[in-house]
């Protein structure tokens, strides 16, 4: 397996920075940026407002790299917004602040976005964890990319984290994923035979005026437009470290599977997007206690039982990709609840969206 070597790992997250008195989202990512430019380099910038702020790891050789590179970015995110009276936050929505109070980050590209989307780019409230699995031939991303679709509503409901929005249950464990696909270009991607295919689908959209460069196209999945990656983007901003690490793990051990089939002539049968969609549904609504649909079989099934199925569909790669450690803790997940399902428990307990805030403020930085 000398091709596991070559599925690099990159990890990009988007925190909410978070007054702690208040426990309102508070606009200070310039300052924010002015005053760790140093430490931050190109590994951290700003958002479409004011009130996010990105991070992105460095390639990573293998998950363990990944993990201390995320405690790294997160420790120093957190101490400079420590010393300004701030907190970071990992969700996919806050739970209470309203997107009419926000600023918008003073970039061309973001005065470009708010042009074109109007007001759906102002509810734009919403913050999201991307996974970048290194694949150089890019026939294979679109080949994997095509057959990892199916997977998609799985690994979202192991991530789920926005059960709020504007103060209100929203009845979703991932409202995050309905405010973002009102997005054009979002949600599963399509179906490509080749590169040659997609790359004929971006220039078709550039050369009519829908999009100005390829990385407008929001899709879950898709091949990095710059990177010689496979894109994961389908995500809440997943709270614990752990849980973003035995995520992005089985995402790769996924990957390697596929690869593997290939490889052997083999692959994971493909689905209509509009049939994957109806799961995603499900996914968004009732996160890691619903039930997914298995197509194959044309039954429904708990998710915890579905996800099962894949810990043992991967369990081949997992020793030579060194991550059985952080693929069996996706059990751990299932057993205590996704940050959904402990943010609403939080609330039933309390009563107060400030107490769910705080909560999140330490899950954040658990094992930082």
């Amino acid at each position: 397996m000398d091709f596991l070597k070559d599925l690099t790992i990159g990890i990009e997250e988007e925190y909410q920075i978070v007054d702690k008195e208040s426990r309102e989202l508070t606009s200070f990512v310039s300052d924010f940026l002015e005053q760790g430019a140093v430490l931050f380099r190109d590994q951290v910038k700003p958002e479409f407002l004011q009130s996010q702020i990105e991070v992105g790891s460095k390639v990573c050789k293998n998950v363990q790299e990944g993990r201390q590179e995320l405690c790294r970015l997160r420790s120093m995110v957190a101490e400079i917004a420590d010393k300004n009276d701030s907190m970071i936050v990992a969700a996919g929505t806050h739970p209470f602040s309203s997107w009419q109070d926000q600023l918008v980050t003073d970039r061309e590209r973001y005065h470009g976005l708010l042009d074109s989307m109007q007001l759906v780019a102002k509810r734009l409230l919403v913050f999201g964890m991307h996974i970048h699995v290194g694949i150089e031939d890019r026939d294979l991303q679109i080949d994997i990319m095509n057959q990892m679709s199916y997977f998609m509503p799985h690994i979202l409901t192991l991530s789920t984290s926005s059960p709020f929005w504007r103060g209100q249950k929203t009845g979703f464990k991932s409202y995050r994923s309905i405010v973002f696909e009102d997005l054009p270009r979002t949600g599963i991607p399509e179906k490509f035979s080749s590169s040659l295919e997609y790359d004929d689908y971006v220039n078709t959209l550039i050369s009519c005026g829908s999009i100005d460069e390829p990385s407008k196209i929001w899709w879950d999945i898709r091949p990095h437009p710059k990177f010689p990656t496979l894109e994961f983007r389908i995500c809440d901003c997943t709270t614990k470290v752990d849980e973003v690490i035995s995520i992005a793990a089985l995402v790769q051990a996924l990957v390697a599977k596929l690869i593997q089939y290939r490889r052997s002539n083999q692959t994971w049968r493909t689905y209509r997007s509009s049939m994957i969609a109806e799961n995603k549904w499900r996914a968004m609504k009732d996160g890691i206690n619903g039930s997914l649909i298995d197509f194959g079989k044309k039954t429904e099934g708990l998710v915890s039982s579905l996800i099962e199925e894949i810990i043992d569909l991967v369990d081949d790669v997992l020793d030579p990709l060194g991550t059985r450690e952080e693929v069996e803790n996706i059990r751990t997940i299932l057993k205590n609840g996704a940050s959904a399902d402990r943010q609403l428990a939080c609330y039933e307990k309390t009563g107060s969206m400030e107490s769910v805030v705080d909560q999140l403020g330490v899950e954040t930085l658990e094992g930082v």
